[in-house]
């Protein structure tokens, strides 16, 4: 099924649309291509029994991905598996009733039924989708990096994010993540405790089968601190197989000593929070890692970025 990915170039199309179309032709050849009303579209590979359900938006897959592939595709390509992946135009929160119809119809269809092993797989917005789709598909698995929960006002009226979104129905057919979850197999929820609005989300979502991974200090964007350290695509292969738990988490969680982005923040935390040995340590760590991942001389970043006091 490569090949077909390799016949029609993503890479080269100039507009959202036509990347779509592009997508569209090879879905002819290796599944379906199905629009969802005008937001949205949904994306079938199909490959053997395991299935990875994404939720992932077109801007971010065509800005942030050198073959312009959504992830599932690349990972189910690599080990032969199916992909349903659902593609996000605009931020909606995947809220659009033609989403809705969709899942409604695979349930009425058994689609989830003809796989041995189903994963859901989000990040944020893309994460909340995730968890309340999951619901179509009793049994599966489920991955989400700091998801949110809801934006119902009156459940979540701390949220501050997302102000247009907000107005979006939150209340009628796979509304509350959270509760989507009871018929999930298995549910992963990473997120970051030091981010206030992701750890009052995270918090919703405790329920027996849901395992809490935090991250300590990775900050708001933990999903691409994940990406950047090589972790997201581990992740999903490791849920997917049954493999993920918390000791295996913290396993690879200790890869982020050997992130630069993630050493400059600690440093900048320490030093806000008064912690000069702290500092000092994770300031040495950082700038030995700098040194030897460039090969220049970083004092001038420790001056100008790491040691520098807030005002």
């Amino acid at each position: 099924m490569k090949e077909f990915f390799e016949e029609i170039d993503l890479t080269t199309a100039r507009t959202q649309a036509e990347w779509l179309a592009r997508l569209d032709e090879i879905g002819d050849e290796v599944g379906a291509f199905t629009p969802l009303g005008s937001n949205h579209a949904a994306f079938f590979l199909d490959g053997n029994d395991t299935l990875i359900v994404s939720f992932e938006s077109v801007d971010t897959i065509r800005r942030n991905s050198t073959s312009q592939r959504p992830r599932a595709v690349e990972i189910a390509l690599q080990h032969g598996w199916s992909c349903l992946v659902i593609l996000a135009r605009v931020d909606h929160f995947y809220r659009d009733c033609d989403v809705l119809d969709f899942f409604d119809a695979q349930i009425d269809a058994s689609f989830f039924d003809s796989f041995r092993r189903v994963l859901f797989f989000g990040a944020g917005a893309h994460g909340y989708a995730a968890c309340t789709f999951s619901l179509a598909a009793p049994g599966a698995t489920v991955l989400a990096i700091s998801p949110l929960a809801t934006l119902d006002p009156e459940i979540a009226p701390w949220e501050t994010r997302f102000r247009r979104q907000r107005l979006l129905d939150f209340r009628s057919r796979f509304g509350f993540a959270p509760a989507m979850l009871d018929g999930a197999r298995n549910a992963f929820i990473v997120y970051d405790p030091a981010e206030a609005l992701d750890a009052m989300h995270a918090t919703l979502f405790r329920r027996p089968s849901v395992n809490m991974l935090k991250t300590p200090a990775l900050g708001d964007e933990t999903a691409a601190a994940l990406d950047r350290m090589g972790l997201v695509n581990t992740l999903i292969e490791a849920a997917i197989r049954g493999r993920l738990s918390s000791q295996r988490f913290a396993d690879l969680m200790r890869s982020r000593r050997d992130d630069e982005v993630y050493l400059m923040g600690l440093v900048r935390r320490a030093a806000r929070g008064n912690h000069p040995l702290l500092t000092r340590i994770a300031a040495q760590h950082a700038l030995a890692l700098i040194a030897r991942n460039t090969g220049t001389d970083p004092v001038e970043i420790v001056d100008e970025e790491l040691l520098e006091e807030p005002s």
